[in-house]
């Protein structure tokens, strides 16, 4: 199929008639906030006037606000004043849904907390993301690796000894898809019942659940479940490859089938006849002489050979890539998964859409990640604020 007609296919948002007031940092809350504005609800950013903290950090927390953040309006104010918070109280009449993930006890601090809202609209959703749920640890601070560490995923993810977090947000982006997934339900049930729901997810129990699989393996056998890395795979030929340009390669052959078409792409007649390696487990039993043997082989190959033969066999495979490899992938590219973000030193760049068809069609972005208080004064122009109010209000550093 040719890209155009790919790039034809815009998503009719589902969302559309959605409020979204979202109080958040980092990367959990902002990114229920994402799935929300990326499916076409209206969701305003509120953030200090100085600016989210977010914005401003380095190392791995340089992409965050950017990446976060695209298709929202950002109100800057200072939530501490009366006024700011008066404000705040007039855009939640109009408003759906409310995202927070500070820590806990710090929106009823500000006087922003669910039980003060739902007076001002019973009807509304409000999304509570923390680092655990209901229970002992409840009051605890908690961040993507911590829960990682403490949650098991650390331990499958190195090699024994030496506890590794995965490679990205993991917990957090996944913490935040469940907040979505949350608010989703509530505002099915209010549909149903006109009332309002308290929706809370957190990262200890996330992480939990995606380690649920190994809690149930371990409830199976009676020694302790080796680290991913050190696994024994069910599958006789499932490993990284070196290849003869010094580069590597994932192959995965996964039943009978897919071993006598791989045989026959490298033509390998000898593997394909030797009854030895006719089954997986028999694959397996010979391990010892048998993966040396197809490590050698494989090396003998360049990458884009082994490729071509593992396409050519319809076998599971994967190019050993890093994260500026996916820019120009072909699939991402022309299937329409990327769009153009506009980042914080003014470069357009390709980040990934959300990751779903729906009904055939994508989500498009509407606007790139907002600067600090761009929309506060359209925002205030709707609550009825005269010109004058505003200026006042921006005099006294109310807003941005």
């Amino acid at each position: 199929m040719c890209t155009k007609h790919y790039k034809n296919k815009i998503m009719v948002n589902p969302l559309k008639d959605i409020k979204v007031l979202e109080f958040t940092h980092a990367v959990m809350g902002p990114c229920a906030g994402f799935l929300m504005s990326e499916n076409g609800a209206e969701v305003i950013l509120v953030e200090p006037t100085k600016g989210s903290p977010t914005r401003f950090l380095k190392g791995f927390g340089t992409g965050y606000f950017w990446y976060y953040n695209r298709n929202k309006k950002s109100l800057a104010i200072n939530l501490k004043s009366e006024e700011g918070l008066q404000i705040i109280y007039d855009l939640i009449k109009e408003t759906d849904v409310v995202i927070e993930n500070f820590g806990p006890g710090t929106m009823d601090r500000l006087k922003l907390g669910y039980e003060t809202l739902k007076k001002i609209k019973p009807t509304l959703i409000y999304c509570s993301l923390k680092g655990f749920l209901s229970g002992p640890y409840e009051k605890r601070h908690a961040m993507d690796e911590v829960v990682q560490m403490m949650g098991g995923l650390a331990y499958m993810t190195g090699r024994s000894g030496d506890p590794l977090r995965a490679g990205t947000s993991v917990v957090d982006i996944t913490g935040g898809m469940f907040g979505y997934i949350g608010i989703l339900q509530a505002l099915y049930e209010r549909e149903k019942t006109g009332k309002g729901k308290f929706v809370k997810s957190a990262l200890f129990e996330t992480c939990a659940f995606l380690v649920g699989q190994h809690m149930a393996y371990q409830s199976q056998v009676d020694y302790p479940i080796p680290p991913m890395p050190e696994r024994l795979s069910a599958w006789s030929i499932y490993k990284i490859f070196d290849t003869a340009d010094h580069d590597k390669i994932f192959i995965g052959i996964i039943s009978d089938k897919h071993w006598k078409r791989f045989c026959q792409a490298f033509a390998w007649a000898d593997f394909e006849n030797d009854v030895r390696l006719e089954t997986n487990n028999g694959r397996i039993d010979e391990r010892e002489w048998f993966l040396p043997e197809l490590n050698k082989r494989i090396k003998s190959f360049s990458k884009n050979d082994i490729v071509q033969k593992c396409e050519e066999a319809d076998i599971p495979f994967a190019p050993i890539s890093e994260p500026s490899d996916l820019f120009e992938d072909k699939q991402l590219n022309i299937g329409n998964s990327l769009s153009e973000v506009k980042m914080k030193n003014g470069d357009m760049v390709k980040l990934p859409k959300f990751p779903l068809e729906y009904g055939g069609e994508r989500t498009k972005k509407i606007s790139d990640p907002p600067e600090i208080g761009e929309h506060t004064h359209t925002i205030l122009n709707t609550l009825n604020h005269s010109k004058e109010d505003i200026d006042a209000l921006v005099k006294n550093n109310i807003i941005k």
